[in-house]
């Protein structure tokens, strides 16, 4: 049910808020395109902090919206027609920052209108409500302007994007959230526990009055023909009539109360896509969302008890009313089963055939429904895009003898019977030892790759619930199937993306083909701290942020100029650039990079400007990544003619010979480490890497020791301020001489050494 249909359901509500859109003109477009608002506003992922922020979100927005009313405009009614075209007329007078503010702030005042609606079931109002977690922020009441709008998000969150155009600050890798753009209150899972707790309790007074029906039911039945019978029968008729109706009321509130425990668990399932990526995960949330699931169903058994007891009165032939809410009580109990059957342990997102994989997953009704007592087998197959999509938008039903034919591949060891823990009521089932043995193809198309190719792990089961069967399943987050190590990187841009971008409900596994640049400089930073220990900063974003561009920019960056166009100039993408230099600082650097030693993503002529400024001059170098060369670093120093010199970019085969912090050692031309932090000021070399060299080995007895050593080679120039790379050689030094390998050439005389 949509937030608008809440609102409409309260009168005084309706008219407060329909006055309030009228202010603006835009009560119509609230009303033809409510679902489609809420959705858009309430899932969006970056919270404006600044005005040119705001002014990019409402601009996408408005062109958001038109493509919506053009979309409708193909409708065959043509009183609709007209209203489309009126609405377009409507958009096109108004600003689009005072629409969309107008309209978000607008949703802020429902949500805390109906979420101010908390009475109990047996009275005749509605009951508390609020299905959307946003942000943990207080309430904002009436008309926003920009600028109020920015100073509630400021002041409330933590800050998501900082500065404007390009630059972005992202510092905090845990920075992500389904629904980051909506200022609203945060209903935390004890507030729903202790409303779903409030709301049993308060059925209890349902149930007396149905004990005292039952009773005098009875009594009627077992009386004698009395002058009051048809007084005393259209009583019980009034009271059967108003338990009737308090159970509807309850019946309501338990399908709200279902909805913010649903909404509770996508937002879960959310964050663990997020945790793909590397964002934090609080994965124990989930057994309190368990409890909700728990009381929840202790609150649809009592009611679905508590109407077939009510059924056993029979006052007159027919009650369509109470049959009909048999049959919701009972459907809702089912879907209460069904949802909460979840993939608590993802399997391996970028799964390569021939090789051992775990996967787990969870039913969180624990030992409510008694199913633990005959615990039900699930089994496993893997579907691909197309299958997923059919089975989910059309609702295929579950066949568990035809499921197998489904399956896009073949896996092993792909059956696990559930398991109850009594100690912390987990009922879960485990695939410690799968294996993908075989995989099959859908067939491409233009320049699609394996890659891009999405699959999921499809886990299915089948079990008995008060007399009726039940099959549930759940799909796992999207997987991409290799066969050789040479296509992981491609593969993890196609989750990478996924993972950030995709929508919490969704046809599997559809997903927007551009983002913002805000959006993605998150999804990036989140990516690069997890696997590197340290976030980026301002100035690496705005590198990023600049290798993305093409010759017209744009604040939308594609999935194609994310990781299938070549860079500008170069071989490669900018996916494949930006993946090899995160394996190489985590394979080789990590410990520099954690400490700050290297400045990684700048630009050269950035890196030239910053060390002339530097006051320490002569010796003053950075530590930059290499735009020319996949997963490469340079040494950028300041010589001795005062110009800067860029040496050549040493790779991982290179650091195989001898690491990063040996060579800075051997090289005395490098004196000062520029700081990669604005504020602070150089180090002196030894002091910034002196903790990652290696200590020398004492030759063994009888030999002569021999170590690798690196020097400069110079060009011929006194400098290459034009960003001509110098050459940093490696030389051989035997015991105490002070040769190199590369000059016995030169050595006429051997016996004088």
């Amino acid at each position: 049910m949509s937030l608008w249909k809440r609102i409409s359901s309260h009168v005084d509500c309706e008219q407060r808020m329909a006055a309030y859109y009228e202010e603006k003109g835009l009560l119509e477009l609230r009303l033809c395109l409510a679902p489609w608002i809420e959705d858009r506003i309430m899932s969006e992922q970056i919270t404006p902090n600044t005005t040119d922020q705001l002014e990019r979100v409402a601009l996408k927005f408005n062109e958001d919206l038109q493509q919506k009313l053009l979309s409708t405009r193909t409708a065959s009614d043509q009183a609709l027609k007209f209203r489309v075209v009126e609405l377009c007329a409507l958009i096109q007078r108004i600003s689009a920052v005072e629409l969309y503010t107008h309209l978000r702030s607008g949703l802020q005042k429902e949500l805390q209108l109906v979420t101010e609606k908390s009475v109990a079931a047996t009275a005749g109002q509605s009951m508390p409500l609020n299905p959307y977690n946003m942000n943990n922020t207080p309430m904002v009441t009436g008309y926003m302007d920009p600028s109020e709008l920015l100073a509630v998000s400021n002041s409330c969150n933590p800050p998501v994007v900082q500065g404007i155009g390009p630059i972005h600050n992202v510092q905090n890798p845990g920075i992500a959230s389904p629904a980051l753009g909506m200022v609203t209150p945060k209903v935390e899972l004890y507030e729903v526990q202790h409303q779903i707790m409030q709301a049993l309790n308060d059925f209890g007074n349902c149930a007396n009055a149905l004990k005292l029906l039952v009773q005098n039911y009875g009594y009627m039945l077992n009386s004698t023909s009395s002058p009051n019978a048809e007084a005393a029968y259209r009583s019980l008729i009034d009271e059967k009539a108003a338990i009737v109706l308090t159970m509807r009321r309850s019946f309501m509130y338990y399908e709200s109360l279902h909805e913010m425990v649903i909404h509770e668990l996508k937002n879960w399932r959310h964050q663990q896509a997020q945790a793909g990526n590397g964002a934090p995960f609080n994965e124990g949330s989930l057994d309190d969302i368990q409890r909700c699931f728990e009381m929840l169903e202790t609150f649809i058994a009592h009611m679905l008890a508590a109407v077939k007891e009510l059924m056993r009165v029979r006052l007159v032939t027919e009650e369509p009313e109470l049959t009909h809410l048999l049959e919701q009580v009972q459907n809702a109990q089912k879907n209460l089963v069904c949802s909460a059957f979840i993939v608590d342990k993802q399997p391996p997102q970028v799964m390569k055939t021939n090789t051992r994989f775990a996967a787990s997953v969870r039913w969180l009704i624990g030992s409510q429904l008694g199913i633990h007592n005959n615990p039900p087998t699930v089994e496993c197959i893997i579907m691909s895009e197309i299958q997923s999509q059919r089975f989910v938008t059309r609702n295929t039903q579950m066949d568990n003898s035809s499921l197998s034919g489904q399956s896009s591949g073949e896996i092993q060891n792909a059956s696990s019977t559930m398991e109850y823990q009594q100690n912390n009521h987990v009922f879960s089932a485990s695939f410690r030892n799968m294996q993908l043995k075989k995989i099959k193809r859908a067939e491409k198309k233009g320049t699609e790759s394996v890659m891009d190719e999405k699959f999921a792990l499809f886990f299915y089961t089948t079990t008995t619930v008060n007399d009726f069967q039940i099959r549930v399943w759940t799909l796992s987050l999207p997987v991409v199937v290799i066969v050789h190590g040479n296509q992981e990187p491609q593969s993890w841009a196609t989750i990478t993306w996924d993972n950030a971008f995709a929508e919490i409900v969704r046809d599997p596994f559809m997903i927007t083909d551009r983002v913002t640049w805000a959006q993605l400089s998150v999804a990036l930073n989140i990516k690069f701290g997890s696997c590197t220990g340290r976030s980026l900063t301002i100035d690496n974003l705005d590198f990023l942020y600049e290798k993305l561009q093409r010759e017209e920019r744009s604040e939308y960056i594609t999935w194609n100029q994310f990781c299938k166009e070549p860079m500008p100039d170069r071989s490669f993408t900018f996916w494949e650039w930006f993946f090899a230099i995160m394996k190489l600082t985590k394979d080789h650097m990590l410990g520099m990079w954690k400490a700050g030693c290297i400045m990684g993503f700048i630009n050269k002529a950035k890196a030239q400007d910053d060390l002339l400024r530097s006051v320490y001059g002569i010796g003053t170098f950075l530590l930059r990544f290499s735009d020319s060369e996949l997963g490469g670093v340079t040494i950028a120093y300041v010589n001795e003619n005062g110009l800067v010199t860029m040496l050549a970019p040493w790779t991982a085969r290179d650091f195989q010979v001898l690491n990063l912090a040996d060579r800075i050692r051997d090289l005395d031309v490098l004196c000062w480490l520029h700081p990669s932090d604005r504020n602070a000021s150089p180090v002196k070399r030894d002091v910034a890497f002196g903790e990652f060299y290696s200590k020398r080995q004492d030759p063994v007895t009888g030999y002569v020791k021999s170590t690798l050593h690196v020097h400069v080679c110079s060009n011929g120039d006194n400098g290459s301020t034009s960003g001509t790379p110098h050459h940093a050689q490696e030389s051989m030094q035997l015991g105490n001489g002070d040769f190199g390998m590369a000059d016995f050439d030169t050595i006429t005389n051997f016996e004088n050494f």
